[in-house]
């Protein structure tokens, strides 16, 4: 038994060690920044630690961090709080959609004849097989005023003039919804695929209609996929920087977009390391309370 304990501890190491150089340590530095004041220099702030000038020069430098960052993005007078509000705001409606979208998608595929399960799941990954860009630009051409779908309205007669969709917030939800779909449904389609048919047929003998057996055993048990289809949309969906870029209006403020602009036009390394850092906070509290629903959930059983 004693041999065998190197082997687990280093089975179990290599995934801290994968989070610590591909994880903590850019985020060290970039907390770092977060700490710092901007300069006409190379790098772009300041302090710069060097360790080879010592250490009263590494504690010189140390001295100089300051929150002053975080203070500018959490104060009022700027659009930081609106972004991240909005953001907050944007994802949580487009992971309803998916939820509602995908639900029905999934459970359709968990229900087919499982000979066809693998051509339906693979239709689902299908899109990934085109770059993520191509896909969110094939919308513009879609949503324009003269684009597919308005041309499709004027053929029906639905409508007079074009319908303004392309540059709203309505376009952004239809990015978003399209490109995190197969998000939502890979993980409510593995809960369901894997439910025992036989409680709904329980439910029917005893006198249960369809839809109250839905909602008191389907559901509970693919509650499990709903967290995490919800996690694995939100959680990107927040910092989503193509989508609102190419597809929302001036008016479409996103947290990613901001960040993108204080970065690449005003050249503030530190101004955007400081949102980076908050936008992580932030995203931290779902995950934390998804490992808490799984670590009860354990428990429990």
């Amino acid at each position: 038994m004693a041999a065998k304990a190197p082997g687990r501890w280093m089975v179990v190491a290599v995934p801290y060690l994968w989070l610590l150089v591909l994880f903590l340590v850019p985020f060290l530095i970039v907390f770092k920044i977060s700490l710092s004041q901007d300069a006409i220099a190379q790098p772009p702030y300041e302090p710069v630690f060097d360790l080879a000038a010592g250490w009263d020069a590494f504690k010189e430098a140390f001295s100089q961090l300051s929150f002053e960052n975080y203070s500018y993005v959490l104060s009022w007078d700027n659009e930081f709080i609106e972004a991240y509000g909005s953001s907050l705001w944007i994802a949580g409606i487009s992971t309803l959609l998916l939820l509602i979208v995908g639900y029905p998608i999934a459970y359709g595929m968990a229900r087919a004849p499982k000979s066809i399960r693998p051509t339906l799941l693979m239709l689902v990954i299908l899109p990934f097989w085109t770059s993520f860009l191509i896909r969110v630009y094939a919308w513009i051409g879609i949503l324009s005023p003269e684009g597919l779908l308005n041309q499709l309205l004027f053929a029906l007669g639905l409508i007079d003039e074009p319908l303004q969709i392309l540059a709203t917030d309505t376009a952004v939800y239809i990015g978003i919804v399209y490109s995190y779909l197969p998000f939502m449904i890979l993980p409510l389609y593995s809960a369901l695929e894997k439910m025992d048919e036989t409680l709904l047929e329980a439910a029917a003998d005893l006198g249960c209609p369809p839809i109250a057996a839905f909602w008191k055993i389907t559901w509970p048990l693919s509650l499990p996929g709903v967290l995490a289809g919800c996690l694995l949309c939100f959680i990107p969906a927040v910092g989503e920087f193509v989508i609102p870029d190419l597809l929302g209006g001036s008016d479409t403020l996103m947290i990613g977009k901001v960040l993108w602009t204080e970065f690449s036009v005003n050249r503030s390394w530190t101004v955007s390391s400081a949102v980076a850092v908050l936008l992580l906070l932030v995203l931290v509290v779902p995950i934390v309370f998804y490992q808490n629903v799984q670590a009860k959930e354990m428990e429990g059983r």
